[in-house]
């Protein structure tokens, strides 16, 4: 993928999950399908060659989003929607991005100092 790929479907992602986040209460709050039913939709083997980017997005629309459980739904009582947020959404990307190994001080000292002094 080049970066102006990238940078294309990185805004189609961001406008879905936008989109999502602005209309999750139209969703049922519990998924409406069977054990095995999004398995039973899924390719046995992995594709040879990469797929178009818009095809994946409708794969999540049609196989995976009928499966979701949606914790952030305002209809959700069960337990709280805390999952994420908007500044959660970002900050996971941005460390996703940086491919940071927070393993130990050496591997990643900005990440370990910004750990340390969060958790303290």
């Amino acid at each position: 993928m080049t970066p102006d790929e990238f940078r294309q479907h990185g805004y189609q992602v961001i406008d879905w999950i936008a989109d999502y986040l602005q209309h999750v209460e139209r969703y049922p709050v519990l998924s409406q399908v069977a054990p095995g039913a999004i398995r039973a939709q899924l390719p046995a083997a992995p594709p040879a060659t990469g797929e178009p980017f818009d095809a994946i997005l409708r794969d999540v629309d049609e196989i995976i989003m009928p499966g979701i459980t949606h914790w952030q739904s305002p209809n959700f009582f069960a337990f709280f929607p805390s999952n994420n947020s908007g500044p959660s959404i970002l900050g996971d990307l941005l460390s996703s991005g940086l491919g940071v190994q927070g393993m130990l001080w050496a591997t990643s000292p900005a990440c370990t100092e910004l750990e340390t002094h969060v958790l303290d």
